[in-house]
């Protein structure tokens, strides 16, 4: 196992000039970024604003999802390669270290937010009440036998009653990302690993085979009842109206922009809502973040602005237009935290 520490270097990031890498991403004249299909909408509309109110050029966004985002990123230092990744969950040491092998020395993080992870469904159909091991039983590739015992057998489960008595008698059929995408990551860290935590026998294993404990909760099933949909998480939405007796998973972002077509499902007895979640009582939520390179601030025109403009309180404060899109925004004190990291470099320290 690895252990994380952030550090700050107190560096203005407007006073920053070039510093090492000083021509490495000389004859681009935008802000290119990539990563999370979840902050993609949040990223989008902080570029469209800020191409609109200042003298540069509205930055370039792929959605490549978390995974993608970093491998991109990490790829080493330069024209040809992005300036900013967005993440739907916090970088990883073994991305951490190709970034360090490939040149990328020193990294800013910034998180943004928060967000709720929902498993929706169409409002043609009844909502679901799910709880985390519904989700377990229903979705991992290997389950405990149903008539009892300490053995794994190939998920058997074929519909939610199967799973649990008081689900409806229809197909399990869930439309998700793939396992580069930070919200899959996320899921089955949230979901499928706090209903493999209801399973004692299952539970003690994280103290004495936690190799094998992740391999149980952690591994979703291939048979059909998920479905990878890529990145795209209006797709998701789309097939949802179109296939009513699917569930889908997705950002809070996308179930409130397409509260017209389609609902979350009930988790912990709680619904997905932009309240509960900014309260803590939803279960299934996570922080947002993006990866600034150091090497490319002050060389990429617009970048400190860009992120002076994503940390303002306008952007992503308790009434700011990200909060219209469906951003969870963090609590003040957190903001300003955040705030003057991105007014002041800040440096992402990973240790062992």
């Amino acid at each position: 196992m690895w252990k994380k520490r952030i550090s700050f270097t107190a560096v203005s990031l407007f006073a920053i000039t070039a510093v090492s890498n000083v021509n490495a991403a000389g004859g681009r004249d935008y802000i290119s970024i990539v990563g999370s299909s979840t902050v993609y909408p949040f990223a989008t509309t902080v570029a469209e604003q800020f191409g609109k109110t200042s003298s540069f050029k509205t930055p370039k966004i792929e959605s490549t999802g978390s995974g993608g985002g970093m491998k991109l990123f990490c790829a080493g230092s330069g024209i040809k390669t992005p300036d900013i990744t967005n993440a739907s969950r916090r970088i990883k040491f073994s991305e951490y270290q190709k970034c360090q092998k490939n040149g990328v020395k020193e990294i800013v993080e910034v998180k943004i937010g928060y967000d709720g992870i929902v498993l929706a469904n169409s409002k043609k159909s009844a909502q679901m009440t799910l709880s985390k091991k519904d989700i377990f039983l229903a979705l991992a590739k290997d389950v405990p036998k149903p008539e009892g015992g300490e053995t794994l057998v190939a998920n058997p489960y074929k519909t939610w009653k199967d799973v649990n008595e008081s689900l409806p008698d229809t197909k399990i059929e869930v439309l998700g990302p793939p396992p580069t995408s930070g919200t899959r990551d996320a899921f089955v860290e949230l979901a499928m690993e706090g209903g493999c935590k209801k399973i004692d026998w299952i539970k003690a294993l994280k103290k004495t085979d936690k190799k094998y404990f992740k391999s149980i909760c952690h591994t979703v099933r291939e048979d059909g009842a998920y479905i990878e949909v890529g990145e795209n998480d209006n797709l998701i939405v789309q097939k949802l109206a179109a296939n009513p007796k699917a569930l889908g998973i997705f950002g809070f972002s996308f179930l409130d922009q397409n509260g017209d077509k389609v609902q979350g499902s009930i988790f912990g007895g709680e619904e997905p809502t932009f309240e509960n979640i900014a309260a803590g009582k939803y279960p299934l939520s996570r922080p947002l973040y993006f990866y600034v390179k150091k090497s490319h601030v002050g060389v990429v025109p617009g970048m400190p602005e860009f992120l002076s403009e994503f940390t303002s309180d306008k952007a992503w404060g308790d009434e700011g237009y990200l909060s219209d899109k469906g951003l969870i925004p963090m609590p003040e004190e957190e903001r300003k935290e955040f705030s003057n990291d991105a007014k002041a470099l800040n440096m992402l320290v990973l240790e062992k």
